[in-house]
């Protein structure tokens, strides 16, 4: 529900920068997909119980899809909206920022403190030294495994795709400025990795496992993990990363090991990046 909320936020500021010229109906159409979203939190966060579990839910998902058609019908009275700096900034605090305000929350709720639920006090050295291992051994592997699914895809024209970059990678390609990369580098390299890690291997994947799924824990985790991205390149290679993330997050019970091991990841592949485009590409 919150990237949800700031997905019309990015599109919303999107079209009061495009021009002097506004469309009423698309103001009307985002203030009201925002108070679909703001009442289906409402009927998230009200009481549930046996007797009303079904009205709670039938209402929250109408008022779901509800924005969501009203949302889409908003971006298509809009101007079409590119990558841009603002727009990953403004989705990691919407997604990311907004699991990690979440999550004290939902352990409160639980009744368990921050060392409980995640083994932050375990074997810290080793699930440190294990998760930058862990990066620097996949970087290559990734690598490998990105360009295998390109030329698949380019070789395989029966299936009508097409490899394209993550737009994540084409937002850091555009920044211009020491500001907006030094925000994205909060954004990627710390921000993202540890809301992910506590959300998937945190608290998806224990409680999938302790459930009495321990497979499904496992792949259905990373197979989400992968989806997220949306980016059919990198589908094959962040769902063997994520199934290695849960693993070293096995091996340690500190969930250091595979934040770790994502922030370096994430960390080496900014670099990469940066040093293939220089100090500061040319604006366009």
């Amino acid at each position: 529900m919150c990237f949800f909320c700031g997905s019309l936020l990015i599109g919303l500021l999107h079209h009061i920068n495009v021009g002097p010229k506004q469309d009423a109906r698309f103001y009307r159409l985002t203030a009201s997909a925002l108070g679909c979203a703001a009442t289906a939190l409402a009927f998230v966060y009200r009481p549930w119980n046996v007797e009303n579990v079904a009205a709670r839910l039938g209402g929250y998902l109408v008022c779901l899809y509800g924005g969501i058609l009203l949302a889409a019908w908003a971006q298509k009275t809009a101007p079409s909206l590119g990558p841009s700096v603002s727009q990953m900034i403004i989705s990691g605090l919407s997604l990311q920022g907004a699991t990690l305000v979440l999550i004290p929350h939902f352990l409160n709720e639980q009744q368990l403190n921050w060392n409980e639920a995640f083994g932050f006090g375990n074997n810290r050295r080793q699930a440190i030294m294990l998760g930058v291992i862990l990066a620097c051994v996949f970087l290559p592997v990734g690598m490998g495994l990105q360009w295998l699914c390109a030329e698949v895809m380019v070789h395989l024209p029966w299936l009508h795709l097409k490899p394209q970059e993550q737009e994540s990678v084409q937002t850091l390609g555009m920044a211009v400025t020491w500001f907006n990369r030094a925000a994205l580098a909060l954004v990627t390299i710390v921000l993202a990795p540890t809301a992910e890690e506590m959300l998937f291997r945190g608290i998806f994947y224990p409680a999938i496992k302790q459930a009495g799924f321990p497979r499904l824990a496992l792949w259905g985790t990373a197979l989400l993990f992968a989806a997220i991205h949306l980016n059919l390149v990198t589908f094959v290679p962040l769902t063997l990363l994520a199934v290695g993330l849960t693993l070293v997050y096995e091996a340690t019970d500190n969930l250091l090991a595979p934040i770790t091991a994502h922030a370096t990841f994430n960390a080496m592949n900014f670099v990469i990046l940066y040093s293939t485009l220089g100090p500061f590409p040319q604006a366009k």
